[in-house]
């Protein structure tokens, strides 16, 4: 099938449709389109619509950018009838999704700044919603991206812009298949194959149509998986690995009182998951409430602000316990606070008398990277509280035998607190999506990860693992020297973190950094809160920079740093940060590229640091760049073992640049050159296999 054509492709496809009952409907152009749209919506809302009636519900239709017809797609109309009396008028049915209409039409013209021809088209109450654009086998995915943004430019937005509506968009060149939200931001990088439960990849079209285009299915995901994200105003839909999550989820609240923990990898987005977790859930006529609990304040803020860029004003962010036992009174459905103003609210007299009020509604506590702060007594006194409680943990780094610390509680694993995982993405799973990056480890120092290693800088010191040396000034200024250097010579575009050790963080301040280039900007501010005096010399020196007046005197205070902090580096406003302990778990800042570690990280500690490097940002992007002063090149080969497998290694470092090179020079001389030994000799091919090798060779140089 190597030579399919596109044609037969979208035969193929509708008549699978088709006997998946969606009703195969021939439409030609606008007028088509709004005289079927007419008849549908007629039939879905059980009425009759005159001409002028129609006309309204068009105007009604055409307003608005793509992200607010997704709104309106989803509100019904208030419509004033001829006679001046009220017909409501639903789009979609949103709670009881397979019960709309389903159509399908292929070949429909649009002439708006070029006359466009669309490929297939999936209708919902007579609303085109789904758009798929097929290339012919062998042609590359991309191609079908490129022609769908072409769409968006010239004809979507003309006439009615009906096509405004659709949703979520399908690319097929039959052997591989993806689809993504309809965002003009859109790059390709975020377009994504649909999987099964175990996150193996449907690419073929016929088994993609069958799971992912079955009606009831695209209506879900439409309807109930789709996110209309309000503060960049655009379209996201889950991922599979989300989807199926939250479907674990719902499944085990609706159908048990257990709870259960979601192992899914940092940076695959556990916040959109978790969100539509709390979405959905707040709405099951069971649950009285849904609290999303974090650990510290700092993600108590990025939560907030991130679950409120989802939906507007969804969650109110509880600035003391007093205002959350306010929320846990009035009919609040979402929380968002931290463990420690829960403990607060449940254990001291003067919140019991309304807390009491609660113990035997059935709350669901859904917890924020469940491996840090869930093995204390904090957890037993929450679960002891709440009669009717169930608990669902997310994190991307659980806590198994091996790397479980003890407490006076024991050693607990995260299954024994938060019983089954419900579902497992790991960071092979997320690499192999490209929705995280791949990590490049260097050993600067004695330890080298390749002896004969080029990229190895060896800052000449003995016995690097004695507590003297580790502190001593001339190794602290050769790491520093080290890392001015470097850093002037990074992509300007991108930051980093200086991870140090605690002990690090009291040093003279003539260690700290000074890069040579004067428009660098220096921060140190290590977060070592046992050390108040330094913390507000550090603070001090910030506000030096930015005009500033803040202090640790009080929380607000110390936390509006923080967040302005957070926001400055996101921002790219500083281009390396320094930091014992903050930072490391839960930020999120696509232009940090570089980790440098002077500290013994291991386990769960080491992963969730590393990660801060790897999310998806461009094309020039290609891999977390991870520096370490120190010799925890066992400690990373422990943490791969442990969080995905002994054999992942291969799939989450990136191999020296030597390596790379000799591949590469393979692929040039041996393969390359041997079928096309010049440009001219490329027009000498005999045939198409010989065509094929000479494409599969020159591919693999890239």
């Amino acid at each position: 099938m190597g030579t399919q054509s596109e044609a037969t492709l979208e035969a193929n496809l509708i008549a699978q449709l088709e006997n998946l009952k969606y009703q195969q409907v021939t439409i030609k152009d606008d007028k088509a389109l709004e005289a079927n749209l007419k008849t549908q919506l007629e039939i879905h809302n059980n009425t009759q619509l005159s001409d002028t009636e129609f006309k309204r519900v068009l105007n009604h239709l055409n307003k608005g950018s793509v992200f607010e017809k997704a709104k309106q797609l989803r509100d019904k109309l208030s419509l004033t009838a001829d006679d001046g009396s009220t017909k409501y008028i639903e789009f979609l049915n949103s709670e009881h999704w397979c019960q709309n209409l389903f159509q399908v039409t292929s070949q429909v013209t649009i002439e708006g700044t070029y006359k466009n021809r669309y490929d297939v088209t999936l209708l919902i109450n007579g609303l085109p919603l789904v758009q798929i654009e097929l290339k012919r086998r062998g042609l590359e995915l991309k191609e079908a991206f490129n022609q769908i943004n072409r769409y968006q430019r010239h004809s979507y937005g003309s006439n009615s812009a009906l096509f405004n509506y659709v949703q979520i968009f399908v690319i097929s060149n039959g052997v591989n298949t993806k689809y993504y939200a309809n965002n003009k931001k859109q790059s390709f990088k975020q377009t994504f194959f649909w999987a099964d439960k175990e996150n193996k990849n449907i690419t073929n079209l016929e088994q993609f149509t069958d799971a992912f285009l079955e009606r009831c299915h695209i209506a879900k995901m439409i309807t109930k998986y789709t996110v209309l994200a309000e503060v960049p105003k655009i379209l996201m839909v889950l991922r599979p690995y989300q989807f199926h999550a939250t479907e674990a989820i719902i499944d085990r609240v609706e159908n048990s009182d257990k709870n259960g923990y979601i192992w899914h990898t940092t940076g695959s987005g556990k916040t959109l998951t978790s969100f539509k977790t709390a979405q959905i859930l707040m709405k099951l006529p069971q649950v009285h409430k849904v609290v999303f609990v974090v650990d510290r304040k700092d993600l108590d803020f990025q939560t907030t602000k991130e679950f409120n860029s989802f939906s507007d004003g969804s969650v109110d962010g509880t600035d003391n316990t007093k205002a959350l036992v306010a929320q846990f009174s009035d009919d609040t459905k979402l929380i968002v606070t931290t463990i420690q103003k829960l403990n607060t609210a449940i254990s001291k007299k003067q919140y019991l008398n309304q807390m009491e009020k609660l113990r035997d509604e059935s709350i669901v506590f859904i917890f924020d990277e469940c491996h840090r702060s869930q093995f204390g007594e904090t957890h037993l006194a929450i679960n002891n509280f709440f009669t009717q409680n169930q608990m669902i943990g997310f994190t991307g780094t659980p806590i198994f035998a091996q790397n479980a610390v003890g407490n006076k509680l024991g050693k607990r694993t995260t299954k024994e607190l938060f019983d089954d995982a419900l579902h497992k993405y790991v960071i092979t799973d997320a690499i192999a999506d490209d929705n995280v990056l791949k990590f490049s480890v260097e050993y600067v120092g004695r330890y080298k990860a390749k002896e004969d290693s080029k990229t190895n800088i060896d800052i000449d010191v003995e016995e690097i693992d004695s507590k003297e040396l580790l502190e001593s000034q001339e190794r602290v200024n050769k790491i520093v020297d080290y890392i001015s250097y470097t850093a002037n010579e990074e992509d300007k575009d991108a930051n980093g973190i200086i991870d140090f050790s605690e002990s690090e963080s009291s040093l003279p301040n003539n260690t700290r950094l000074k890069p040579s280039n004067p428009s660098k900007k220096e921060l140190l501010s290590p977060q070592n809160l046992h050390s108040r005096d330094k913390l507000d010399e550090y603070i001090g020196d910030y506000n030096m920079m930015f005009g500033t007046k803040y202090n640790t005197k009080d929380a607000k205070s110390f936390y509006n740093y923080y967040n302005e902090l957070s926001k400055r580096v996101k921002n790219r406003e500083i281009d390396i940060l320094l930091v014992v302990n903050m930072f490391l778990t839960g930020f999120d800042a696509k232009s940090l590229n570089t980790l440098y570690v002077d500290k013994n990280l291991k386990y769960h500690g080491l992963i969730q640091a590393f990660s801060r490097t790897n999310r998806i940002l461009n094309e020039q992007k290609s891999q977390g760049n991870i520096v370490c002063f120190r010799n925890l090149k066992k400690n990373t080969d422990d943490a791969i073992a442990l969080f995905s497998n002994v054999d992942a290694k291969e799939i989450i470092l990136m191999q020296p640049y030597e390596e790379y090179l000799t591949e590469f020079n393979e692929a040039y001389k041996e393969k390359l050159l041997a079928i096309a030994p010049s440009v001219e000799s490329v027009d000498e091919l005999n045939d198409e296999e010989d065509e094929l090798a000479f494409v599969q060779a020159f591919r693999a140089l890239f």
